[in-house]
């Protein structure tokens, strides 16, 4: 599973709406697994390795078998520099560092993990037998097998072998690497993929080999017997192979000149021809298209895609449980996108390379530009402080400054805006909504903002304000809120701080904060409470 190099954003993963922006600023590579795509690991910036998630069969080797919703380090791989990285059904996750060391952990009911036994693995160790003289440079893995590919084109395979997926001439389960050879013998193979119960390789020339379950026709051999050594794909001969994809039980495969190939199983349209009937041999795909620079696929979807030269991304098979059976042109700028959105489950088919550009959106710009003296012109003061802001941005985002500059936009337009009726806390509150959407201010503060927002008309930020009233009320500060609630003739607000107030009688009376109430307010509250039975006892 070698890695991407574009802009990906792993947010289109649900279970990364679980970290903070500031996580996903330090993600530089990442990968989503598991069978229900429940589990994740990353690596960052500064090359430390995190996971979280669901923890089946140990796959988060975190050492326990305790789900995580916050994400742990893996001490163990941090530093290690990660290059590739693949996982089975198990799940159990395989990977190889740029210093071509492999480490495995996680289900090992078929010696997957490549250590000689069947022991679950909960932490990542090396797998050492065979490869430690190797630079291994990429990984694969099947449902319940692994591959590792040396840097001078070694093969080698191990864990469950019940259709010959390792390639041995036997169907006994391999306990540790053993290198595939047979007809690979002196060849230079150049890269790999795994189906569930199959194994591909292109090798340096061109060529194509594939040994397993060849049920549904996925090895491309014409027939659908399984091969227990590699066989070559002879019906690709007169083409060179660069890229090989394996999904369930179909495979992609991408030429020289940008053909691709597709051949295996088709019940969910994966192959692209147009129909759901099952391929032994490989065809010619998006033929009337241009040239194709990218092949996606993955052995625990049934979804295929890839992007032409210029930059199209096209996707079909099963896509959120519909079948498409003709490459269809999507909005994505990346095959990854398709998988995050459409695969079941939505796993990732690469570890992805989270490379964060210089480059800035809109927002991102504007957020930064924020109380910015450099490229501002204009300054408000309040409580004696400045805050530096642009007129265009005002005039874009506010009816009030909207109306209030065009009242005097002239020549003499001030440059200094003094405002007395709001304090400094709530007005830079208020400017900053207005460069990015978003509000941090402590409850008390924000009623002020409540009263800005309900004066200048601002709808969203009134409910912004009062979301953060609702999350922050306490026994201490519950009255104030609730007058400033009536106030601010904010109903909804006002009726959740009266029924705090209620739920939390004997507390709240006890504070100054409620005998400080104006009369009228306190008449009010007692009146209504009593309504509610509150004051029985």
């Amino acid at each position: 599973m070698t890695h991407s190099s574009i802009m990906v954003d792993v947010g289109k993963w649900p279970i990364f709406t679980l970290l903070s922006p500031q996580e996903i600023a330090s993600i530089r590579k990442a990968c989503v697994f598991g069978t229900s795509a429940n589990e994740a690991i990353y690596i960052t910036h500064n090359d430390e390795v995190f996971v979280f998630g669901l923890n089946c069969s140990n796959c988060l080797g975190t050492g326990d078998n305790q789900s995580t919703i916050v994400p742990k380090k893996l001490e163990a791989l941090c530093g290690k520099k990660i290059s590739s990285l693949s996982y089975g059904s198990g799940p159990h996750v395989v990977l190889c560092t740029e210093d071509g060391e492999v480490f495995a952990w996680g289900h090992n009911g078929y010696s997957q993990l490549g250590n000689g036994t069947t022991n679950q693995g909960i932490t990542p160790v090396q797998v050492c037998t065979n490869l430690l003289i190797k630079k291994v440079v990429e990984v694969a893995c099947g449902s319940h097998h692994s591959m590792a590919l040396s840097l001078d084109g070694d093969l080698y395979a191990w864990g469950y072998n019940n259709c010959g997926q390792v390639g041995s001439g036997s169907t006994a389960n391999q306990p540790t690497p053993r290198r595939v050879s047979n007809c690979l013998q002196g060849k230079i193979v150049v890269g790999i993929a795994c189906g569930q119960t199959s194994s591909m390789a292109v090798v340096n020339n061109g060529e194509v080999y594939g040994w397993g379950y060849n049920g549904n026709g996925q090895l491309g051999l014409g027939n659908n017997g399984n091969q227990l050594t590699p066989c070559r794909v002879a019906a690709l001969h007169s083409v060179c192979v660069l890229q090989i994809a394996c999904g369930y039980a179909h495979t992609l495969a991408l030429t020289d000149e940008g053909l691709l190939y597709a051949w295996g199983a088709n019940t969910y349209g994966q192959l692209g021809t147009g129909n759901k009937s099952n391929q032994l041999s490989p065809v010619q795909i998006m033929m009337e298209k241009e040239r194709v620079v990218e092949i996606a696929a993955c052995h625990s979807a049934h979804t295929s895609a890839a992007k032409t030269q210029s930059g199209q991304v096209y996707m079909w098979g099963q896509c959120r449980g519909q079948s498409v059976t003709f490459p269809h042109l999507t909005h994505f700028a990346c095959t990854d996108d398709v998988f995050a959105c459409f695969a079941t489950p939505a796993v990732m088919w690469r570890l992805l390379s989270v490379e964060h550009e210089d480059f800035l959106t809109v927002a991102e710009s504007l957020k930064k530009e924020f109380d910015s003296p450099e490229t501002s012109d204009l300054k408000f003061r309040v409580d004696g402080k400045y805050i530096h802001v642009h007129k265009a941005v005002l005039k874009i985002r506010c009816e009030h400054f909207r109306t209030m500059f065009q009242s005097y936009w002239n020549e003499d337009m001030k440059e200094v805006i003094e405002i007395d009726q709001f304090s400094y806390p709530v007005y830079r509150a208020f400017l900053e909504y207005l460069y990015t959407d978003s509000v941090d201010l402590p409850p008390e503060d924000a009623i002020g903002l409540l009263d800005l927002a309900t004066s200048y008309c601002e709808n969203r930020l009134k409910k912004l304000c009062q979301h953060i009233i609702k999350r922050g009320i306490t026994v201490e500060n519950a009255f104030s809120l609730l007058s400033a609630a009536v106030r601010y003739d904010a109903e909804d607000l006002e009726e959740f701080c009266f029924k705090f107030c209620v739920n939390h009688l004997t507390e709240v009376t006890q504070t100054t904060a409620f005998w400080q109430m104006d009369g009228p307010l306190l008449k009010e509250f007692i009146a209504k409470a009593s309504k509610c039975g509150a004051f029985k006892n």
